[in-house]
């Protein structure tokens, strides 16, 4: 491996990656207020409608939206336990009938064509890229239909470079604000809302719950360098952001299918 300060996320195997995550109630910044938020853009759901969560993780943003939408929801994760974590939080929910988790790609979908009703994703796209995955995403979609994702975005046009490297080789399609709403325009999206996740959702809710899980994990590999690299990556993550807050966060986009 390179030096652990050139190291991205993408250098390591993605089980071990799956594992550490997999006991976080989060698994990317968020928080059940902006799930909310973003919810409040969308319009016309009914019993008969279908959502899409892509790249649900183990399913806490999901569950929320089945408890504050009519109709069905299938979460879609590469990781089996997360799925695993998400459909048993759904039988715990009594949210059975309404909510299914399956293992997929987002970017090889099983769906048919204008399926559902909003394609929702938290933290997710990054992995396929805004731009491609709002550009697959729309043929799921029916006419009318929205989609709200969160994308790590730039808050301005010009930014040091330490952060600037440390972003683009995690998330290599990182833009701005304003590059990613023209985005979305060209793929056939009538942008409807955005606004940006706030420090707490990073700091509260993401970063904090690492602590002790990534004690943990040391623990449970113990003498393992490719461990121990992982978890340091993801100190240095949560240094970055203190530093650099200003520059760059988390914005949730929604748009509606035109």
């Amino acid at each position: 491996m390179n030096n652990k300060e050139d190291q991205s996320i993408h250098e390591f195997d993605l089980n071990l990656i799956f594992e550490y995550f997999s006991k976080l109630e989060r698994q990317g910044p968020g928080s059940p207020e902006i799930t909310l938020k973003a919810l409040s853009f969308i319009n016309g759901l009914n019993e008969k409608s279908k959502i899409a969560d892509m790249g649900c993780g183990t399913g806490g943003q999901t569950i929320l939206l089945a408890k504050n939408t009519p109709g069905k929801i299938t979460g879609v994760d590469l990781c089996q336990n997360f799925i695993d974590q998400l459909n048993r939080k759904a039988q715990d929910e009594n949210l059975g009938d309404r909510v299914k988790g399956i293992v997929g790609s987002m970017d090889n979908l099983p769906f048919e064509n204008e399926e559902f009703d909003l394609i929702w994703s938290e933290g997710a796209i990054g992995s396929i890229g805004f731009e491609k995955g709002i550009n697959y995403w729309n043929k799921f979609l029916k006419k009318g239909g929205y989609i709200a994702v969160t994308y790590e975005s730039w808050f301005t046009n010009e930014r040091p470079a330490e952060i600037e490297k440390w972003w683009v080789d995690a998330v290599p399609q990182i833009t701005t604000v304003g590059q990613n709403v023209s985005i979305m325009q060209n793929a056939g999206y009538v942008p409807v809302a955005l606004f940006a996740a706030p420090e707490s959702c990073w700091t509260d809710n993401y970063y904090r719950p690492q602590k002790p899980r990534q004690e943990e994990f040391l623990k449970e590999h113990r003498g393992n360098k490719t461990a121990e690299d992982f978890i340091s990556l993801m100190r240095r993550e949560a240094d970055l952001y203190s530093k650099y807050k200003q520059y760059y966060g988390y914005v949730f986009y929604i748009g509606k299918k035109i």
